[in-house]
């Protein structure tokens, strides 16, 4: 293999990230999902991007819940990380990368309270020689200016580096950059058969 480091993203690549997945146990009926849907993840994106305060967020999207709804809303915004689920077949793909001595980094969007709480909670991060999550940085991918922080931060060259993420336009971002990528679709034996190339 050419590239002497993997980037990889977190959400629907080493855990699972989908609304349904995170907020269906919190929820005790579709209305309710749907409520809470609507609440919950209108400001997502700023989030990522560091652009609100996570407990700030958190209260202001409870007040706007039915009284029924509130204290489920709370327990969203206390405990939905546990709820990311891992991806086996990446987790294992990343084991086999370490033990070749391959170099493993994270580039990922989540919200501070992700960032603080995944190292923690995830035992495949600590196989990791570099983590860079947004929220915590108040910048998110696909801005370049989150990349070229990776690159500094870890002494990288893109060149060097193949991006997997589950994002057409995060991946186009690498590429302009100069760091090749694949758009994850959960089969991680074409990530595979693209490392292969060139080899």
């Amino acid at each position: 293999m050419r590239y002497k480091n993997i980037i990889f993203d977190f959400g629907n690549v080493i855990g699972t990230f989908q609304t349904a997945s995170i907020l269906k146990p919190f929820c005790r009926s579709a209305e309710d999902f749907d409520l809470l849907s609507c609440v919950i993840f209108k400001n997502w994106g700023a989030l990522d991007a560091g652009m609100i305060d996570y407990e700030e967020n958190a209260r202001s999207c409870i007040e706007l819940l039915p009284d029924r709804l509130k204290e489920t809303g709370r327990a969203f915004f206390a405990d939905w990380v546990q709820y990311v689920r891992p991806i086996p077949a990446t987790w294992d793909f990343i084991r086999e990368l370490k033990s070749k001595n391959v170099g493993i980094y994270l580039l990922s969007n989540a919200p501070t309270k992700f960032a603080q709480e995944a190292p923690d909670t995830f035992e495949i991060l600590q196989l990791f020689d570099g983590i860079v999550f947004s929220g915590p940085l108040k910048m998110a991918k696909p801005a370049p200016s989150i990349y070229r922080y990776l690159f500094q931060a870890f002494h990288l060259k893109p060149a060097d580096c193949f991006f997997i993420d589950d994002t057409a336009i995060n991946i186009q971002t690498g590429r302009e950059l100069g760091m090749d990528g694949f758009v994850f679709t959960g089969d991680i034996d074409a990530i595979k058969i693209e490392l292969a190339k060139g080899c």
